[in-house]
């Protein structure tokens, strides 16, 4: 009665939500500062007499909102339920049935999973340097190019970032769609829409649940040729974006300074973290995130670093496997968040 593929499905499996109290969460790069006060306004004044009526299909308000701010047509974004809800939507749209979707490795751990539920081969090329990548599908053993890539920019969870013109020479390279997923772009220093903007083949993914502080209304877009965007409207649930999360985020929308200053907080704290790290002899890449991807010193393991930081009520995540198995990702949480985990560590024995 279960689709074979769904019986062997390995499913996504999402960083814990620690239900103990007084704990310093740092494992799921939510953003650690609250939303703009506009939010709390509406959610305040929301007239929940009107949950009887169905919200608007089209997102009208958040895109005329997005559409300004990216400086493109109202046609050209797409808005759903999140980024996950998005980037499912283009292995429907833009894959077909005995092609395949392809994404590097270490990545994003939901893109083979998509793959899966589509039922349709996933690709996975190792994740290349800046240099390397425009000519990641010329040293690829592949019969036929996918139909999808999925390239996070920056990535995660290696929280590295590959410069536009780098990206601009991979989508010229590639036939199919490549969908450039933006969740972390607001923490770096440049992103590719204009890629988005001026190419026929590539659309950008973006989220409200890291820079904007929204991870708990789920909602998710995406920009790009109106072509490709309409496709994703033609095959999308009919009321994707509940009323309350598309108030909830246009007030956000409407407040880009909030964003942007706690962006510019959480670079500052990320910038002294990773100096502070190193000085205790941990090794950090660069990051472009709002997370630190790192290796404890020997003789510390990155699993037994987790697990005693826990026992001092901070949650970091670690992902097993050889290509991340030596590594914690750390989410930059507050400078009050960050003292409190720099403090045990500097303990060194942690006990």
């Amino acid at each position: 009665m279960i689709r074979k593929s769904v019986q062997n499905l390995e499913p996504y499996t999402p960083g814990e939500q620690p239900k103990i109290s007084n704990i310093i969460k740092l494992n799921t790069n939510e953003n650690a500062y609250p939303p703009s006060p506009r939010v709390a306004e509406v959610v305040r004044n929301f007239d929940f007499g009107r949950l009887n009526l169905y919200p608007d299909p089209l997102c009208t308000r958040i895109r005329e909102l997005l559409a300004a701010r990216i400086g493109c047509p109202f046609e050209n974004i797409f808005v759903g339920n999140g980024s996950d809800e998005v980037l499912r939507l283009a292995t429907y749209a833009f894959v077909e049935d005995d092609s395949s979707v392809g994404y590097f490795s270490p990545s994003y751990s939901l893109y083979p999973v998509l793959a899966a539920i589509r039922d349709v081969k996933g690709v996975a090329l190792p994740l290349p340097s800046s240099a390397d990548l425009p000519y990641a599908l010329e040293g690829a053993d592949l019969d036929k190019t996918p139909d999808l890539f999925f390239v996070a920019n920056p990535n995660a969870p290696t929280s590295t970032f590959y410069p536009r013109a780098q990206m601009r020479r991979f989508c010229e390279k590639n036939p199919g769609v490549v969908l450039i997923d933006e969740a972390y772009a607001a923490f770096a220093e440049d992103n590719c829409a204009e890629l988005a903007l001026t190419m026929q083949n590539v659309v950008v993914c973006r989220t409200m649940s890291k820079a904007w502080s929204l991870a708990g209304i789920r909602l998710g877009y995406l920009f790009g040729p109106a072509n490709l965007i309409e496709a994703l409207y033609k095959i999308k649930d009919s009321y994707n974006v509940n009323r309350l999360t598309q108030e909830v985020a246009a007030a956000a929308l409407s407040d880009p300074e909030w964003m942007t200053a706690n962006r510019n907080k959480i670079v500052a704290t990320r910038t002294r973290l990773a100096a502070e790290l190193r000085e205790l002899g941990w090794k950090c890449e660069d990051s472009a995130t709002n997370f630190i991807w790192c290796v404890p010193p020997e003789p510390e393991t990155a699993e037994t670093a987790k697990a005693k930081l826990r026992r001092h009520g901070i949650v970091v995540r670690h992902f097993p496997g050889p290509a991340t198995g030596d590594h914690l990702r750390i989410t930059v949480g507050t400078d009050k968040q960050i003292d409190v985990l720099l403090e045990v560590l500097k303990k060194g024995d942690m006990q």
